[in-house]
């Protein structure tokens, strides 16, 4: 079995994935860039960051399948490789070294989100986005 990512191709505007929908694989930028968007109770969308080559987003889904939780959408032309799944089992049973990158880029943003829950509860609130990670 190949566990070589599937390319895709996106156009400038083009959304990636979308906030709330089904979560089962992750990407990674081969080249271009796209711009990532959550959704705020009052509706407006609040700009998080944005990813350019190498860099992986939709990772949660890869492990948890819970809807997606921001919207990713390409800000030029991109070509962006799927990771399935699938293709993640089949990696971490034949070389589990290879998920190294993948964890450390939670292990990241999990500390960033704990230092943003830390200032909001010690009443310094400031607008800080999510760090993305590079492969």
């Amino acid at each position: 079995m190949s566990i070589q990512p599937k390319a895709l191709k996106y156009k400038k505007g083009e959304t990636i994935i979308r906030e709330g929908d089904r979560s089962d694989c992750a990407y990674i930028i081969e080249s271009g860039s796209a711009e990532v968007c959550k959704s705020l109770p009052s509706g407006k969308q609040h700009f998080v960051g944005t990813l350019t080559r190498d860099e992986i987003f939709g990772e949660l889904g890869l492990i948890d399948g819970l809807p997606r939780s921001a919207t990713v959408t390409a800000l030029d032309s991109c070509r962006i490789r799927k990771i399935t799944q699938q293709t993640f089992v089949s990696l971490a049973k034949q070389n589990p070294q290879a998920l190294m990158p993948i964890l450390k880029i939670l292990v990241n943003r999990l500390r960033h989100t704990l230092r943003v829950v830390d200032n909001l509860e010690s009443g310094k609130v400031e607008t800080q986005s999510v760090p993305v990670g590079s492969l």
